[in-house]
């Protein structure tokens, strides 16, 4: 009776949105391709400092003597460093400041994937929800650019989903099925069914008993704090005026002198290191802040009311043989409702993540209690003989998801991971929600509606297709070469390759000299650790 139940609310829900589906991936078709050809039309961008970046002295005073920009961006996390990126390739005199470093909050703290959410594709099709199903389309789209822009930083990853009721077999396919289908031709990989016996082969730590099989499907992972920085220097090398450790102490405003209405016009900022303040002056202010979103309205405006539900997503780090190597464990159903994600990360394991209502601080700290439930959702799907330790524990953080409030929801769970864009009365944007995947396009969308709020001169989005900073001249051999050419370890040169991509060659040639006969170049911070001392040329 669940099977039949399971499979007719599968099929109802296929059924139902099968039209929508086949629509919209004709029109997403003609979208990509039309921005594509756009792209490809204007040619390269010019890039301003191809080779060598101005210092972080040079960008302040650059921040500090700008008679005015076009846009300033507030928050250098992945959604703020993707608006900066689209504005200065629109062309838009742009800045950037954060008050800390460049993905020191929520962007570096994630489960490391670029993926469009199996899960909100299950409630799109269970629930007829269009706009999820739009959300999951959108972020495959985004997966598939992310993946082509930065693959050096990214790669596909195969994911185990393990199924112990023989219900649950057909029932799941056919949601990885639809996940395949949506995706379109970005699919990555196809998704496939494993035997009991073959997926105790790939994923030999897998609890045995009861197992039926199990169902693998492909989605991204990225080194999330990397990537990021990719983004903000490449919005860089194109020209934004980008500090760290740079606040807002308050914003600027001055009357419009057309209607008389008070705007912002600007920020005023303390660099945080020197202690000296400043006026920041633009046409356009972007709040890109994350889960301070809601501090930054009330510089605007006390009596704003919150649009941010902050949510609390821990993981754990464990030892390497917990996992294979190359693949990762999906949980789909724990104990409480929420998914848990088990993927091979660094040689290591990451365990994760929780999702629970928590209040915004800058240095969250994970609780005793969420690392103590993923290790014991861990335990429901590992072999006995294998201990799960809370000694093993090598690491967690907690991230602050700055999720976006749904009055008639009763837990951050619910919660639409979509993303808003708000503009207040006084002209300040606010883009709040959304995910990591989805970075590029909530900046689109950001700067569409800016450009249209503060008639602003540039022309549409460029950044479908832009390679991020060490993405264009890496190759998967790329670590040979710094191999033979500097007499690098060929782990250190792997390391160098997947962090700096095509600029790894500069990194190499400030490496310091071992003083052996191998490696020649390449002394270790730390043994176990590709980590490298260097020294300034």
């Amino acid at each position: 009776m669940a099977f039949r139940k399971a499979v007719k609310g599968t099929l109802i829900g296929g059924g139902a949105v099968a039209t929508a589906f086949g629509l919209s991936q004709f029109f997403e078709y003609r979208k990509n391709q039309a921005q594509l050809a756009y792209v490809e039309a204007q040619g390269e961008l010019k890039v301003p400092f191809n080779d060598a970046l101005p210092t972080r002295e040079e960008q302040l005073s650059t921040l500090r003597n700008t008679e005015e920009f076009d846009v300033l961006v507030v928050g250098g996390g992945a959604t703020g460093s993707g608006c900066a990126l689209d504005a200065v390739t629109r062309n838009l005199k742009t800045a950037l400041v954060e008050r800390s470093d460049f993905s020191s909050g929520t962007s570096s703290r994630s489960t490391k994937l670029i993926h469009g959410g199996v899960r909100y594709l299950q409630k799109a099709i269970m629930k007829l929800d269009y706009e999820q199903y739009m959300m999951v389309k959108e972020a495959l789209h985004e997966r598939a650019n992310l993946l082509n822009i930065a693959p050096h930083l990214s790669a596909p990853l195969p994911i185990m989903l393990p199924v112990y009721k023989w219900w649950q077999l057909p029932y799941y396919w056919a949601g990885i099925k639809m996940y395949d289908l949506v995706a379109g031709s970005q699919c990555l990989k196809s998704s496939y069914v494993l035997s009991k016996s073959k997926a105790l082969e790939l994923f030999p730590m897998l609890k045995k008993d009861k197992l039926v099989g199990a169902i693998v499907y492909y989605d991204g992972q990225h080194n999330d704090s990397r990537m990021n920085l990719a983004i903000a220097l490449t919005a860089a090398r194109h020209g934004a005026a980008i500090a760290n450790y740079t606040e807002v102490v308050h914003l600027l405003k001055k009357p419009d002198p057309k209607t008389g209405q008070v705007k912002v016009c600007g920020a005023h900022c303390r660099d945080i290191i020197t202690g000296q303040e400043f006026d920041v002056r633009a046409k356009c202010v972007i709040n890109a802040t994350g889960p301070f979103t809601d501090s930054l309205r009330k510089m605007d405006n006390q009596k704003t009311p919150n649009i941010c539900q902050p949510s609390a997503g821990v993981h754990i780090v464990i030892p390497g043989y917990y996992s294979p190597d190359n693949m990762g464990l999906l949980d789909p159903a724990t104990s409480d409702g929420r998914v848990i994600f088990f993927l091979p990360w660094e040689k290591m394991t990451i365990a994760g993540t929780t999702d629970t209502p928590t209040v915004v601080t800058a240095h969250p700290i994970p609780l005793e209690d969420d690392i103590n439930f993923i290790l014991s959702e861990v335990r429901h799907y590992l072999s006995p003989d294998v201990e799960v330790r809370r000694g093993d524990v090598l690491a967690a953080w907690s991230g602050i998801r700055p999720l976006v409030t749904d009055p008639n929801s009763k837990d951050t769970q619910s919660i639409c991971r979509n993303h808003v864009v708000n503009i207040s009365d006084s002209g300040l944007i606010t883009i709040a929600g959304g995910k990591w995947t989805t970075y590029r396009s909530m900046a689109e969308e950001t700067l569409d509606a800016a450009i249209k709020a503060h008639n602003l001169s540039a022309g549409p989005s460029r950044t479908v297709g832009l390679m991020l900073d060490g993405g264009k001249d890496w190759t998967p051999t790329l670590y040979i070469r710094l191999v033979q050419d500097y007499g690098l370890e060929n782990e250190v040169a792997q390391h160098l390759a997947a962090t700096y991509g095509g600029r790894a060659f500069e990194v190499a040639k400030m490496a310091q000299v071992t003083g052996k006969r191998w490696p020649i170049v390449g002394k270790r911070l730390v043994s176990e650790f590709p980590y490298i001392e260097i020294f300034q040329m």
